[in-house]
């Protein structure tokens, strides 16, 4: 919705520049980081696995029916009795499983996150973020929903058979209950032994980083197994505006044939599939990402990704993953913030896991976004300023940097102006025939060096940066929970509806400045003057306050370089009419 509204002022506002330059020309005439650096190797999830899971079109690079080929593997047959085996084994595990509770759970505590692990199945059932304050109740940002089973699990899958490690009881390197706090690097490991199946897990932790490297192995299956790893399906909601973090809840992946796909939940109406291989696959929300990515050696990649619908959008999200000839796998997870240093030091492009913008203008907006971040960022590390005094500086910083844009635009209006007589004297003689009409016209502004929109296209280079900033506040972790003055929040509205008045104000100031210096009145430009700045205020009232406090910002900057065309306008006026007379 914000969205809409925001397109819809840009289209608005961008048709009053241009149509204002072209009716009312002055006088004139009308012319025609982080260090995080870590990847992942396969994924799949093994929550309500259907016995015989959807099976994708079959292709070179397509695993989800029975595991994506792998380059590593050997022509050794699999075992005859691996599937059997497996199948016993899920037996086993599901009769014991069946009064095994909830199981015990291991705290693991770094210096950014507390993990929770639990006994059964080796599910990671909470994540909480320290640096990061929930928006919905007491304490630290959990990605795990308060009722969810957990955000992470893990399934094995020869052929048809499953073996749902979520009912399988494990034995932990850690003791239970108390937390293990880390500092550095240290590993807790599962296992359990199921009817003649070893199944062992291994979780690395660091204490600064946002990743843990998982490995696993099972013995006894043999060739021909598949790891299926379960995402959530959902991040809890930690947002004031819990309608918005939910629109923004989607899974992502990184296809290495079409590149990056994003699909929210609740729009999966029917089974899924994402064929492979994958460089990495992720759930997001609006500031926080959980995702798992291929090795650092660039070996393997995950099969592909099942998404099964359910009441409400997805119900399960699974990744695939073949093991090794050993019955083992290697992943990294990333459970995080949306921070782009952090992101991009991961793994490649899961920077880009929330696209910013629409995507027809993504190939502009990205790049600029990117750029935006980074030097909004290093003003607010280099100058130590808080982030609302960042904003106030790049917009007049901003002003500055387009002042020679401006004065483009401006000499190209004074130019109208004095080839006015001219311009009036061809449309006079020539009115009869338009194309002698347009080909004398041409001709004037060639011989002058004159473009007749040059007034105009300077004055929309500021609208892709004030388009990208809109994405860059309504997805920036940077920004969620800093305050600023009276603000409580940049990346939220301002609660006093300060901003978009100020910002009504200077933009009705500006027209008004403008209209005062026009050679005479314009009953539709003063329509304009009243008309755009209700408009923006209607428009901008519920957007993130820090994009209006740049937008306000801008616009102050504005009104002494409006003071300084206007000066000009008029002594340009005067030259012409002494010419004239």
């Amino acid at each position: 919705m914000e969205g809409a509204r925001f397109l819809l002022a840009i289209v608005l506002s961008i048709a009053v520049v241009i149509l204002v330059n072209l009716m009312f020309p002055p006088s004139g005439p009308r012319p025609g980081a982080g260090p995080d650096s870590v990847r992942v190797d396969t994924v799949v999830e093994t929550r309500g696995v259907p016995a015989e899971p959807a099976t994708p079109a079959q292709g070179a690079d397509s695993g989800l029916a029975g595991g994506a080929p792998d380059s590593t593997r050997g022509d050794t047959a699999r075992p005859v009795d691996a599937a059997a085996a497996l199948e016993a084994a899920a037996g086993a595990a599901g009769a014991a499983g069946a009064g095994a509770g909830t199981g015990d759970t291991v705290w693991v505590q770094t210096d950014v996150a507390r993990y929770g692990i639990s006994t059964l199945g080796g599910a990671i059932v909470s994540v909480q973020l320290l640096e990061f304050d929930s928006h919905t109740r007491a304490g630290a940002v959990d990605l795990v929903e308060p009722e969810s089973p957990g955000l992470v699990d893990y399934g094995i899958r020869v052929r048809d058979r499953v073996l749902p490690l979520s009912s399988v009881r494990f034995t932990s390197s850690a003791p239970a209950g108390d937390t293990l706090r880390v500092d550095g690097p240290a590993t807790v490991a599962l296992t359990a032994d199921v009817n003649g199946l070893r199944v062992r897990l291994g979780y690395a932790f660091d204490g600064d980083r946002y990743v843990i490297g998982v490995d696993g192995r099972v013995e006894g299956l043999g060739d021909d197994a598949t790891l299926l790893l379960g995402l959530g399906p959902r991040l809890a909601v930690n947002e004031a505006d819990s309608a918005e973090d939910l629109r923004a809840l989607a899974y992502v992946v990184n296809s290495r044939q079409t590149g990056i796909e994003s699909v929210r939940i609740e729009k999966v109406e029917q089974d899924r599939v994402e064929e492979g291989p994958l460089s990495w696959v992720a759930l997001k929300n609006k500031y926080f990402v959980a995702a798992a990515v291929q090795p650092m050696d660039g070996q393997g990649a995950f099969g592909g990704l099942i998404a099964k619908a359910g009441p409400g959008g997805a119900s399960s999200v699974q990744a695939t993953l073949p093991l090794d000839r050993e019955g083992a796998f290697d992943v990294r997870l990333f459970f995080g913030p949306q921070e782009y240093g952090r992101l991009a030091a991961v793994a490649e492009e899961l920077e880009d896991v929330n696209p910013y913008g629409w995507r027809l203008f993504r190939p502009i907006i990205l790049p600029l976004a990117h750029l935006v971040i980074w030097l909004l960022t290093g003003l607010h590390n280099v100058l130590g300023l808080g982030y609302g005094w960042v904003l106030i500086i790049f917009g007049f910083a901003m002003r500055g940097l387009l002042w020679p844009l401006n004065a483009k635009a401006m000499r190209s209006q004074l130019k109208t102006m004095e080839l006015q007589p001219r311009i009036k004297e061809i449309q006079t003689k020539y009115k009869e025939k338009p194309e002698l009409l347009q080909k004398e016209m041409m001709r004037l502004y060639k011989e002058e060096g004159f473009n007749p929109l040059g007034g105009c296209l300077p004055m929309l280079i500021p609208w892709p940066v004030l388009i990208t900033l809109f994405f860059v506040f309504q997805n920036t972790i940077e920004f969620r929970g800093v305050e600023f003055l009276w603000l409580p929040d940049l990346s939220r509205p301002d609660p006093l509806y300060i901003l978009p008045v100020v910002l009504g104000v200077s933009l009705f100031a500006l027209q008004f400045m403008n209209m005062r210096a026009a050679p005479q009145d314009n009953p539709q430009q003063k329509m304009l003057m009243y008309f755009m700045p209700v408009m923006m205020v209607v428009i901008f009232l519920n957007f993130a306050s820090g994009l209006n406090l740049y937008y306000a910002a801008s616009n102050v900057a504005s009104l002494p370089q409006q003071l300084q065309i206007i000066g000009e306008r008029k002594r340009a006026r005067a030259r012409i009419a002494k010419k004239q007379e």
